[in-house]
């Protein structure tokens, strides 16, 4: 399992959730409700017009779209990893987990 770096007072829920943001290839079950929960949990989200939420980890601040389904799509979960990535979270260094866009 990866290892992401950040705080360690985070709860299994969001961690599990963390890791599978960053694992490759692009999981395609990570649910929405999830990531929120996360995001919540590491930084701030709040709701904007146009089906968007204004999403600020650290110094970082990102609108992402509220998907249609319960699932994040491969896009979603590449924002994320720029934006925690941006913002301190990511893979620990040298486990191999890939941010590349292709995936």
């Amino acid at each position: 399992m990866t290892s992401t770096s950040g705080p360690n007072d985070l709860n299994s829920h969001p961690r599990n959730t963390l890791d599978k943001i960053f694992r490759p290839p692009a999981s395609h079950n990570i649910e929405w409700h999830d990531v929120l929960s996360l995001l919540t949990a590491i930084g701030s989200v709040a709701r904007h017009r146009d089906n968007k939420v204004a999403v600020t980890v650290g110094s970082e601040t990102r609108f992402l779209d509220v998907p249609e389904h319960k699932d994040i799509d491969v896009e979603s979960i590449v924002d994320l990893r720029r934006l925690l990535s941006d913002a301190g979270y990511g893979p620990s260094a040298g486990e191999g987990a890939s941010t590349n866009e292709s995936e």
